[in-house]
């Protein structure tokens, strides 16, 4: 059955989190804010936070040096993932991913669906690996970070949550640089 099994340790996991927008601030991120608390409340760390502008080439160099720091496990955006001209995430994620975790937004969209109906088909959020680091691309608006984090992210960081995590994987997302350097 799916849960969490109390009687596995806890491991926190550590999260940098990135906000896309042109408009937010570090005064009016209230996704920036709700993710940020999620991830403290549920007893990660909070290693990194930031806010970008819809520029892919600064989205880009943000999420390449977190990938690249050790420090960082999961980096999760918010905003970008929509339809208008200025939204580039999935596009910047598209060159940064070595595999793409398709789960991760079907089963967003699906939940999304059930609280704002066929709106949903406008998310593009994703989410994949690079480096053996996970990424997540949410969409910009409060409501869509609480649920993608209450509804996904908290149960797959959790290393005691069963049948399976992401958490457990961890260990062997870098294997193919291991074989290659036989």
């Amino acid at each position: 059955m799916a849960g969490i099994d109390t009687s596995r340790v806890f491991l926190p996991v550590n999260i940098a989190v990135l906000t896309i927008s042109d408009t937010r601030t570090e005064k009016n991120d209230t996704s920036g804010d709700a993710l940020a608390e999620r991830i403290v409340a549920a007893g990660h760390r909070l290693v990194a936070r930031a806010i970008e502008r819809d520029e892919p080439a600064r989205i880009e160099a943000r999420l390449s040096a977190w990938i690249g720091d050790p420090a960082v496990d999961v980096v999760i955006t918010s905003g970008g993932t929509g339809i208008t001209g200025r939204d580039v995430t999935p596009e910047v994620f598209e060159r940064i991913l070595e595999k793409k975790i398709e789960g991760f937004g079907e089963l967003f969209r699906m939940l999304s669906y059930a609280k704002i109906g066929t709106s949903t088909m406008q998310s593009r959020a994703l989410g994949g690996v690079a480096a053996g680091t996970y990424l997540f691309a949410l969409p910009g608006s409060t409501s869509a970070v609480k649920d993608a984090w209450d509804d996904i992210l908290l149960f797959q960081l959790d290393a005691r949550h069963r049948p399976c995590n992401l958490v457990e994987l961890m260990p062997r997302l870098m294997e193919h640089q291991k074989g290659a350097a036989d």
